[in-house]
């Protein structure tokens, strides 16, 4: 496909984007059996929404990056012309990316923490979660601490990949995606297209979440892979100086100068940190990674006929639990989830297993910071607040987030050795192994 084709393509894609908006998203189970809780769901959508609220919206609040460097944030939109999208047959696969870097210029604009289009369609799901009026909280108006299309702050960076969980918007990891970018690194957030709830794309076109009849967990994780292996691909034009970007927009100057593709890792959650060890399995080029909550088994009635559980990896791996998310509701960890506990045996590479005994699955992300927010501004629902971020110390679990992540790339792509061990610092996390 030309830089011509993929524009006509593009212009086509617009004019068909009323079509692509009139089916109602619905939301599937994460591969870790647990249901996100702000998109729209069948059983959410089913009856009437909320009605709007008179009161002045919540504005959305972050937790500001630690690290020295300002970060700066911009998106591509890309198109490949060699694969055919797996849920919607007849079209080339698109994907939506950002890139996260550090940045010289703190009064740039800040970046949206949604598209409008995937705001709107999250606000409708949040309000029906958090049992609030539509109109409740801002999330279109939010803002996230990355500034939109600044500078590029000269060096060489390695280049980290973030995979949502299933159906999440890719700007759900925000929060940790700053903290990197803060750091040093160069980190890529990438939409998974229809099976996210709401994908949007330049000129206000929404792809909405369309899946098949059937079993769709196999799919999922293939599609997954081979859009991060594409998205790597991408980076490689953008480093030998071209514009991967679909309409050919400019990109802030010197991006693709400081990509060190040599120093690769990925990290995701639910769905996505099953991603992180798929691409892992079958791509050389990204040297470590982490799960963060994510059972390996999906799709697989049989772990051990799982390829990336079979296989394991001689990279190094870090395991992150929850401990409610586990079998019968107990910690996940490779002790008591079986296809963590073949990947640990099968692995021969540099491994460790964290648990959060006090989180839950939305401990890892944004909802962590953002459930605790809105406390402050009406009552959440407690079995929501049980069932997403359980009862870990907020502010805690943060900081212990901020220093195990950072710290394992760091010791990875970086060559920076930590200590890994049990720390009074961080009581809130326990390392299994």
């Amino acid at each position: 496909m030309t830089t011509d084709d993929r524009r006509k393509y593009v212009l086509s894609a617009r004019q068909q984007s009323l079509g692509m908006v009139t089916r109602r998203t619905l939301f599937a189970a994460t591969a870790a059996a647990a249901v996100t809780p702000f998109l729209p769901t069948p059983t959410a959508t089913a009856g009437a929404k909320p009605t709007a609220t008179h009161r002045r919206p919540v504005r959305l609040r972050f937790p500001r990056p630690t690290g020295r460097h300002l970060v700066g944030t911009t998106e591509l939109h890309l198109i490949d012309p060699r694969r055919d999208d797996p849920y919607v047959p007849g079209r080339p696969r698109e994907l939506m990316i950002s890139l996260w870097y550090p940045s010289t210029n703190a009064k740039a604009p800040r970046a949206p923490y949604l598209p409008p289009l995937t705001a709107n369609l999250y606000a409708e799901g949040a309000a029906v979660a958090l049992q609030q009026p539509l109109g409740t909280v801002d999330w279109v108006g939010a803002r996230n601490h990355a500034g939109l299309s600044s500078p590029v702050l000269p060096g060489r960076r390695p280049v980290v990949v973030f995979s949502p969980g299933f159906g999440v918007p890719r700007g759900l990891g925000s929060i940790m995606v700053a903290e990197l970018a803060s750091r040093g690194y160069v980190v890529v957030t990438v939409d998974h297209t229809y099976e996210a709830a709401g994908v949007e794309f330049p000129g206000g076109r929404l792809a909405v979440q369309t899946l098949p009849q059937g079993s769709y967990a196999l799919l999922a994780r293939e599609a997954r892979v081979a859009d991060v292996r594409f998205v790597l691909d991408e980076l490689g034009r953008l480093a030998r100086g071209q514009n991967p970007d679909a309409e050919g927009r400019r990109l802030p100057r010197g991006l693709g100068d400081i990509l060190d593709l040599t120093r690769i890792g990925a990290f995701g959650h639910s769905a996505g940190g099953i991603t992180s060890a798929d691409v892992m399995d079958v791509d050389a080029r990204v040297k470590a990674g982490i799960d963060m909550d994510g059972t390996l088994a999906y799709g697989y009635p049989n772990p051990a006929d799982s390829p990336t559980v079979a296989h394991g990896t001689q990279r190094p791996f870090l395991l992150m639990g929850a401990g409610g998310t586990g079998p019968g509701g107990g910690p996940q960890t490779h002790r008591t989830e079986p296809s963590w506990g073949l990947f640990w045996d099968n692995s021969s590479g540099w491994k460790r297993d964290l648990n959060i005994p006090h989180g839950q699955h939305y401990t890892f992300v944004d909802h962590q910071a953002l459930i605790p927010w809105f406390q402050r501004f009406f009552t959440v629902p407690p079995e929501l607040i049980a069932n997403t971020i359980g009862t870990v110390d907020p502010d805690r679990i943060l900081r212990s987030l901020r220093t195990y992540i950072p710290a394992f790339f760091d010791q990875h792509l970086r060559g920076r050795p930590s200590a890994w061990r049990d720390s009074p610092r961080h009581p809130d996390v326990r390392f299994v192994q």
